[in-house]
């Protein structure tokens, strides 16, 4: 591996596949199901929907500066929303679709960015601390996408699917 752009484009192909994999993975009827015990739990359509920006919106925000949210809903912003106001995906072809156009986003920025701005452009993010390299925020909001993957990986086990860890890294 030559560039830390291409390092990153790497992550997200994997990341992106493994996630792609399990919303195969989840019934059409079960887009409404979220653990019984504990609050503010997302459903499993919301955390679709959720995986599907987890990514891009922020790689976006990151890379141009631009925060806007093509969303219809004015209380979404950059920062968490309680779980029973958060948007659900509309079905599991429409997150996939969702899913792949994030992804192509991401790719393109990663791109555009380069890796002289991804090493040494600093930024702060919107919801507070120090400025960092441009580069390390990406590579965080890839896990942010890895770390709401998992979930869905934990949400699909307790829904009684034979999943595995080949499912969890986008190998089965």
């Amino acid at each position: 591996m030559s560039t830390l752009t291409e390092l990153l484009k790497l992550e997200v192909d994997a990341v992106y596949r493994a996630a792609e994999g399990l919303f195969k993975l989840v019934d059409k009827d079960k887009l409404n199901w979220k653990p019984a015990t504990g609050k503010n739990w997302m459903t499993t359509g919301q955390l679709m929907q959720h995986c599907t920006d987890a990514c891009g919106f922020c790689v976006k925000g990151f890379i141009t500066g631009d925060w806007s949210r093509p969303s219809a809903n004015p209380e979404e912003h950059v920062g968490m929303l309680p779980a029973e106001k958060m948007a659900t995906a509309k079905s599991v072809d429409d997150a996939l679709k969702l899913l792949a156009a994030d992804k192509a986003q991401t790719l393109k920025l990663i791109t555009e960015a380069g890796d002289k701005n991804l090493f040494e452009k600093k930024v702060a993010a919107p919801w507070g601390g120090p400025p960092m390299p441009l580069g390390l925020h990406v590579w965080e909001m890839i896990g942010h996408l890895n770390t709401h993957k998992a979930q869905l990986y934990y949400y699909l086990k307790l829904q009684g699917k034979d999943v595995n860890t080949m499912h969890m890294w986008g190998a089965a």
